[in-house]
């Protein structure tokens, strides 16, 4: 695997919920990536995606759940999420950047 289909399975997906989309107006996307990729290659995969400048990366662990059911004790993957603060190319607006990330994520699948 080169390092642009490296950079490419950083960024597994986007995170979409009240918060984040609230988050948009401060520039803020928030996306689910790989657990052991580091805020300066998180930074570099958004900016080889999106074509936009990354101002900031924050990243947290996130726990799965665990759940009981009729067989025990079961529990959801652990993930990682990335608040990353983007400054938009000149001429795109954020939703035109948040969208070429999904559009990617989507021929990747195919």
């Amino acid at each position: 695997m080169n390092r642009q289909e490296y950079l490419l399975d950083i960024v597994k997906s986007s995170v979409l919920s009240e918060k984040t989309y609230s988050l948009t107006s401060n520039n803020v996307l928030v996306f689910k990536v790989h657990r052991k990729a580091n805020k300066a290659e998180i930074k570099e995969a958004v900016e080889t995606v999106m074509g936009a400048k990354v101002v900031s990366v924050n990243t947290l662990n996130v726990t799965g759940k665990t759940k009981r059911n009729r067989f025990g004790l079961s529990k959801h993957k652990d993930w990682k999420k990335a608040y990353v603060k983007v400054q938009p190319a000149e001429g795109k607006s954020l939703e035109d950047v948040a969208s070429d990330i999904g559009a990617s994520q989507s021929s990747e699948n195919q």
